[in-house]
């Protein structure tokens, strides 16, 4: 059973979850636990844990038994979601299941068309801070060679006979990896939502929450000024498929009637590629009867609140590989919802702390600043809850030349040092294995471009740590030991 569990955990995708030689995807993740390796990389992607691949492989025995009981586990794992992810507190909220963050962009475009022949033209952070399929999936073109329901597809065609609306994309950071102001960042969204409009599209305005670097744009204040200004000709989704909210944060967008993407395989930890899409009440009264065609390739009927007709024109395909994905990442967050949230917030306040000042106090790092989560200018509406902490942290690495001058790292050497991070090396200091955010693009310096790594709290960081009266030095160990080797590597390079 346990390699029957690690195939299915691969299936129901798209390419990126395909392994490689070395058993993993391109996430650097196999389908197997791998207790030796400290995940730290969660706003990339983890590997399984323990108890995650356990409840996997107990839900596959059911499905085996039980053949026909997959509807019901999708019914079941949609009940179980709306409570843990904070979002029963908006009654009526809907949930659609789906196979990644880019697969709950293009649904989003699709239920954002009101009406026949009228597009809809995104406007959304720029696509370094996001991901490389988004464009593609906004503008409803084909983001890969093969969908989730196992068809084959032709990348970067369009899906519909109906021309694409490239989205308008809005830079967040300066040349240099400095983040721009929210005054600026607010005031291209809203230009390019007023051209779009202007134009006679519908627009759909994407608000990032939060970007692969840990940056929230535009404001949530902007956004619900637009959506005053503008009603219903401008939808608003909210991408959290970080999912680094706390409930009520969540609740707040859905009070908005914004759509929220979600993901389990980010700060929560799951196995890559599992997606919900949360509609609040009035957004899903309005979108129930709306065509789901487009998506016939890309979604199943179970996958859609079972009340809904429009969801009648979709195959009945089933995707145990999801349902599994979804069942993993569900035991992350309850047991991260099993913590009280004052403890979460403190150890986020603790580990956060002693990171910053382990990349300030260290020349090899240069940390790529974020701005403020807390309810100031910029950040959230309301503060005091454990989200208004950084937990991705970014940071570019130098090396010493021999004149002693430092520089940072190419983009291929970067690379390079992730890879090296996760292989164990007996004569690296510790020797240990860690996983760290992949490269993420964060502008130039001195006209060569650089990439940034990223070390992350996640959901699995704070329940281990709160384990013991110990676990919070130890999770603060493993960052400054994961640092240490960083280091070790880069002198290495020379």
């Amino acid at each position: 059973m346990p390699m029957v569990v690690a195939r299915a955990l691969t299936e129901g995708g798209d390419a990126r979850i395909t392994l490689d030689g070395a058993g993993a995807n391109a996430y650097g993740c196999p389908p197997r636990p791998d207790p030796a390796l400290v995940a730290l990389g969660s706003s990339t992607a983890s590997v399984i844990s323990g108890p995650a691949f356990e409840a996997a492989q107990a839900l596959c025995t059911r499905l085996a038994a039980h053949p026909g009981a997959h509807a019901e586990e999708v019914a079941r794992l949609r009940r179980t979601l709306l409570p843990l992810s904070g979002a029963d507190t908006v009654p009526g909220t809907e949930v659609v299941l789906a196979a990644s963050g880019t697969d709950l962009h293009l649904f989003a475009t699709q239920l954002a068309a009101s009406a026949p022949g009228v597009p809809v033209q995104a406007v959304m952070a720029e696509v370094s801070e996001t991901g490389s399929g988004v464009p593609a999936a906004l503008a409803t073109r084909h983001f890969a060679t093969g969908t989730c329901q196992g068809h084959a597809v032709p990348r970067g065609a369009p899906i519909t006979a109906q021309s694409p609306c490239e989205p308008i994309a809005v830079v967040l950071r300066h040349p240099d990896g400095r983040p721009r102001s929210a005054d600026d960042v607010d005031a291209d969204f809203t230009a390019g939502v007023e051209q779009v409009l202007g134009a006679g599209r519908r627009c759909l305005l994407v608000l990032t929450d939060l970007t692969k670097t840990g940056l929230l744009a535009p404001t949530p204040a902007c956004a619900a000024r637009l959506r005053k200004r503008h009603g219903e000709r401008l939808e608003v989704l909210v991408d959290a498929c970080q999912f680094r909210l706390a409930p009520a944060s969540l609740a707040d967008y859905l009070a908005q009637d914004w759509m929220v993407a979600i993901t389990g395989s980010k700060f929560v930890t799951g196995p890559a590629f599992c997606g919900a899409l949360l509609l609040p009440p009035a957004l899903a009264r309005r979108c129930w009867r709306r065509s789901l065609e487009t998506l016939r390739l890309y979604t199943a009927r179970s996958h859609w609140p079972a009340h809904w007709p429009a969801a009648d024109a979709l195959d009945d395909r089933h995707n145990p590989g999801l349902l599994l994905r979804w069942q993993a990442a569900l035991v992350e967050l309850q047991r991260f919802r099993a913590v009280p949230e004052p403890l979460a917030d403190r150890f986020f306040q603790h580990w956060g702390r002693a990171v910053a000042e382990r990349l300030r106090g260290d020349t090899t790092f240069e940390a790529l600043p974020v701005a403020p989560l807390d309810g100031v200018r910029g950040g959230r509406w309301a503060g005091g809850r454990w989200d208004r902490h950084q937990t991705v942290f970014p940071f570019v690495v130098h090396r010493r030349l021999s004149g002693g001058r430092r520089v940072p790292l190419t983009p291929a050497q970067t690379v390079a040092l992730h890879r090296a991070l996760a292989e164990a090396d007996p004569a690296s200091a510790g020797a240990g294995r860690f996983q760290l955010g992949q490269p993420v693009a964060c502008g130039a310096r001195d006209g060569q471009p650089v990439s940034a790594l990223r070390l992350c709290a996640s959901a699995r960081t704070v329940v281990d740590a709160t384990r013991s009266l110990q676990g919070r030095a130890e999770a603060v160990a493993q960052a400054m030991a994961a640092l240490d080797k960083v280091g070790w590597w880069v002198r290495r390079m020379g």
